[in-house]
This record gives structure tokens, C-alpha cells and sequence, in this order.
């Protein structure tokens, strides 16, 4: 047998991307008012149909991982970065926690998602996939002549955890902070762990 092709993908395909993308935005708007919208929910609100909706979102865990807003970017920097890991990082955090700001509501879903007990489908969940792992991991690129790749890789993952959604989430809901003093928490504490690491000699040159 063939491969199945996903109902958007047929017949009428530029009216089906409008009403994908309708229903991907009534979703967020629901997201944003604190709701963890159903098909039915998203479909109401889109002024779609529940039968049509259900042809592009089989359920609700299907739909909140569309909304999801991923950036493709294998890296947050432009061709002319500096040189410098510090100045790297802050352009590469100022840009993350943005992101993760901008798109708090369709981010708390996904955490709640990847939160979830069951087996998890090779194909769900593009939050697991560490994209900014990779991305911290860019920024600090020019420390892999001057750090063993294991120290380098334990600041990588100590900056990551002082960052996105995972720690605004406690730093908003738990500390009480504004999103800007978290967002700006997040990002003097991962300078931090970096002057940290490069003051007790790992990351300078030998």
C-alpha cells in the first residue's frame, strides 16, 4: 500500500491552508485567554465545522502540537556575529526569550504536552527536540578550542536551564516576577554561568 497523503494536501489545497491556518489561530487565541482548547473548541471559534476540523486535527494533542511556534533556524545569528562568546550569547538569549514570550501560551501547552505519562510518537512533540540546545551550543562555538567538549557541553545545558519556557513559567508563576525582570533574570543568569565558567580558567586561552 502508499502512503497516505494528509487531507490538506488534496483537492483544494490553497482553501484547505486557509482553514488550517484559521483553526491554528483560533487555537492561539484561546491559548492566550488561559483555555487548552478541544477540536470543538478551535472549530467554534473558527467558524468552522466539527466534522472539518477533525479532518486536519484528529484530537487535541494533534492540534496544540500544530500550534507549536517553531523556528527553523539551525542557529539564531546573522553571517556577520561577532566573535566573542559573551556578545554571541546575549544576541542569541535576547532573541530566544522573546520568542519564548511572544509565544508564551502555545509554549505552556507544549510543556503541559511533554509533561503528559504515555508513549510519545516519533513525530510528536517538536518541543523535545532541543532546538535551543543547538542553538546555545552556536552561540558558544568559539569556546571549542579552549574547553573540553564535556565541560562545554555542561554550560550549554546550564544555560539552557536558566531559560525558556520551563524556567519563565516558574520565575512568572511561582517568584512573581514581571515577564520583562524574568526575562532579564534568564538572561544575566546565563551570562553569569558563562563569566563564571571563563573566570575559573576553562574558557581561556592556555
Amino acid at each position: 500500500m502508499g502512503m497516505s497523503i494528509p487531507y490538506e494536501l488534496t483537492g483544494r489545497i490553497h482553501q484547505k491552508a486557509r482553514t488550517r491556518a484559521a483553526l491554528l489561530e483560533a487555537t492561539r487565541a484561546l491559548l492566550a485567554e488561559g483555555v487548552s482548547p478541544t477540536v470543538e473548541q478551535a472549530a467554534d471559534r473558527a467558524a468552522i465545522s466539527r466534522t472539518t476540523a477533525y479532518r486536519y486535527f484528529a484530537n487535541q494533542r494533534a492540534l496544540l502540537t500544530a500550534v507549536y511556534p517553531e523556528i527553523a533556524e539551525r542557529s539564531l545569528l546573522d553571517t556577520d556575529a561577532p566573535d566573542d562568546p559573551e556578545a554571541r550569547l546575549k544576541l542569541v538569549l535576547e532573541r530566544f526569550t522573546r520568542h519564548t514570550i511572544e509565544h508564551e501560551p502555545e509554549l505552556r501547552a507544549q510543556l503541559r504536552l511533554s509533561l503528559e505519562p504515555g508513549p510519545i510518537e516519533p513525530d510528536q512533540l517538536p518541543f523535545r527536540k532541543g532546538r535551543a540546545i543547538g542553538w546555545i551550543e552556536d552561540a558558544l562555538a568559539p569556546l571549542r578550542e579552549r574547553m573540553p567538549a564535556p565541560e562545554l557541553r555542561r554550560l550549554v545545558l546550564a544555560i539552557r536551564a536558566t531559560t525558556g519556557i520551563e524556567a519563565l513559567v516558574w520565575l512568572t508563576d511561582i517568584a512573581g516576577l514581571p515577564r520583562d525582570e524574568a526575562a532579564e533574570l534568564m538572561r544575566s543568569s546565563a551570562q553569569a554561568l558563562l563569566r563564571d565558567t571563563c573566570r575559573d580558567g576553562r574558557g581561556q586561552d592556555s
